[in-house]
């Protein structure tokens, strides 16, 4: 990892993730999935499922969303919101493309922990 603009975690390029598919990093408040849409999209979640904490970096990848690999539950990329469920959110991680580098935005997300 490398640290830019003060605020922002270089992971690594775009072509290291696959399309549909999804690469965890450590950080200082736990595992993060980083996903790669069919379309390029890049999206950054906690890789916790809200409903029993599975692992959403070992889901498949539909459109924007993931599914969970425990109970099947249905993850917006997007938001973090289960989809179709009464309760639960992944916490979504600030993420950029910048010249096919993935930044994300750990400052705000520990800021949201302390």
């Amino acid at each position: 990892m490398t640290m830019m603009q003060d605020e922002w975690v270089e992971i690594g390029g775009i072509e290291d993730i696959p399309r549909r598919g999804a690469r965890v990093v450590k950080s200082p408040v736990g595992d993060i999935a980083v996903f790669r849409a069919m379309d390029d999209s890049i999206f950054a979640l906690e890789d916790r499922c809200p409903h029993k904490g599975g692992p959403l970096s070992q889901g498949i990848v539909q459109g924007h969303a993931v599914n969970c690999p425990l109970h099947n539950w249905l993850i917006s990329l997007e938001t973090g919101m289960a989809q179709g469920a009464d309760e639960g959110c992944a916490r979504t991680v600030p993420v950029k493309l910048q010249g096919g580098r993935i930044l994300l935005g750990l400052s705000a997300l520990i800021s949201r922990a302390a």
